[in-house]
């Protein structure tokens, strides 16, 4: 990328994020996230996916500093030789997830996903899924509080935390995993080839509603869920040399 590029620059509704766009388009000139040659995110990881999302019908690749909580996606924040950062920073290429999914009302809602499809529990009670794969039924009954399934740039994030793999960048692998599952007890959950369909049907849907979330766009009272991974949408992002997401992989399994 050229030091030259042309930057649109954009910030999450906090006051630091608002700040540092401010400081930076003074210095460094912004254009339209149309007329960009790249974009720079400023905000934590919430933000990092929105701005994938609203810009997904763009060429330009996205550049994220950190002025979050979190920023697993995002690289350091720092104002000096921010076009040299960009002209040496490393590419990553992220599929997202489709997901389908037909509420009570019979109603089709579609979503993408960067991170992770959830269903998750909506009542009292556990729930209860039938897991098909390519159209085969694998699991008959999960009774659970919830299963997600996350691309490998999602494997760090909400499917860590419910105790599924971390899975390398580039790897052609979705990770599925349940939460806090009752039955069968001991089920650590699945890795699937990329190219594979999900399908979950919620069982006893009154008793036991059942919501599904895909990076925070949600259907409530779902009665069945079909996920795929999205090969013809490609999001470009920008890291740091050695502090791409790869790296960020390996080192998050050593801590």
């Amino acid at each position: 990328m050229s030091p030259a590029a042309r930057i649109a620059f954009t910030a999450s509704t906090s006051p630091l994020a608002r700040e540092a766009r401010a400081r930076l388009a003074a210095r460094y000139g912004d254009v339209r996230l149309d007329r960009a040659e790249i974009i720079v995110a400023l905000g934590g990881d919430g933000f990092m996916l929105q701005t994938l999302h609203r810009t997904q019908h763009l060429a330009a690749p996205v550049y994220g500093m950190n002025r979050g909580t979190v920023g697993f996606l995002m690289n350091a924040y720092a104002e000096d030789d921010l076009p040299l950062r960009l002209a040496y920073a490393e590419e990553a290429i992220l599929n997202p997830l489709r997901m389908r999914a037909m509420d009570a009302a019979g109603q089709e809602h579609q979503a993408l996903a960067i991170n992770e499809v959830s269903l998750l529990r909506a009542g009292p009670q556990a729930a209860k899924l039938r897991i098909q794969i390519d159209g085969r039924v694998r699991l008959e009954e999960l009774v659970c509080d919830g299963a997600l399934v996350a691309t490998p740039a999602g494997s760090t994030a909400y499917n860590y935390s419910a105790h599924g793999p971390i899975l390398p960048i580039g790897a052609d692998v979705l990770a599925l995993t349940a939460m806090a599952a009752f039955r069968p007890r001991r089920w650590r959950g699945a890795l699937l080839p990329n190219t594979a369909t999900v399908r979950f049907d919620v069982l006893e849907p009154e008793k036991r509603p059942v919501m599904a979330d895909a990076d925070s766009r949600s259907v409530r009272r779902v009665r069945w869920v079909e996920i795929q991974s999205e090969p013809t949408i490609r999001h470009r992002l920008l890291f740091d040399p050695g502090h791409g997401l790869e790296e960020r992989l390996i080192r998050e399994q050593f801590v």
